[in-house]
């Protein structure tokens, strides 16, 4: 499960609805939420790696455009997190509606596969990070906030948010990944709070110590190559493979939860 999320958290195929399809193979039917939230900790330790500059600039000047970016952007996540939250847990451990996340994911790397080569056309002036303004910030956030439910790539969203505002792709990678730390963060710091208070329901799993550790460990070291893969990706190469791979998950998962019943 660590090399998976480590691997689909940053390429935009929805890392947390193959932890689900993962966890119904795996016949584990009483994983907490917790565990998921730390394979991602997994992931944003290798965010932390790859962008070691870029966040100790923003430690050093704290007030700067691209932090004033990072805030507005985080905030519809923090808001749908906030009011949906036991939805979201349910959809976690049920699995309801990820096959049609999935195939949201495929629309969505289609649209901005499209809107990236329109503008391109268009002869249109992309925007790096002087030019980008909080609208931009606040359509990336939004895309973020949809992706929070199972089965919708949050990179995928977030990237589709920003090549539709006309960021250049690798403002649009660039921006994705930093954008992942508050929410990695945010999820960390809730659910610590739950464990402190002694909160039963974030406690009760089969997850041991050294699983966790193991699968946090994965996700970082694979997380790492996956950044680095992706960045050159976005640059370089079209969105489309993993729309058509999301597309195709999304009708099998749809077509076993209706009748092969294969995992589900």
């Amino acid at each position: 499960m660590g090399i998976v999320q480590g691997l689909t958290e940053f390429i935009p195929v929805s890392s947390s609805g193959h932890l689900v399809l993962l966890q119904k193979a795996f016949g584990i039917s009483n994983s907490s939420l917790f565990f998921d939230v730390m394979l991602h900790a997994g992931t944003l330790l290798a965010v932390f790696v790859i962008f070691k500059q870029e966040i100790w600039t923003l430690v050093k000047k704290p007030f700067q455009k691209l932090s004033y970016f990072l805030v507005i952007a985080t905030i519809p996540t923090v808001i749908v997190a906030f009011i949906f939250r036991s939805s979201i847990e349910n959809l976690f451990s049920e699995g309801r509606l990820l096959g049609f996340s999935f195939l949201l994911t495929a629309l969505l790397l289609c649209c901005a596969e499209i809107l990236s080569r329109r503008a391109l056309k268009n002869g249109a002036s992309l925007k790096e990070i002087d030019s980008m303004n909080w609208r931009d910030a606040l359509a990336v956030g939004l895309m973020q906030a949809i992706a929070i439910f199972p089965g919708v790539s949050r990179s995928g969203a977030t990237i589709t948010g920003a090549l539709g505002r006309k960021l250049s792709r690798d403002l649009a990678a660039r921006f994705s990944f930093l954008l992942s730390i508050p929410a990695i963060l945010g999820a960390l710091v809730l659910h610590l709070m739950e464990l402190l208070s002694g909160n039963i329901v974030a406690l009760e799993t089969d997850t041991g110590i050294a699983e966790i550790i193991a699968g946090t460990l994965s996700a970082a070291i694979v997380g790492y190559f996956a950044i680095r893969f992706m960045l050159k990706m976005i640059r370089e190469k079209s969105l489309f493979c993993f729309a058509i791979y999301t597309a195709i998950l999304g009708i099998f998962v749809i077509l076993d939860q209706a009748a092969l019943k294969l995992i589900f």
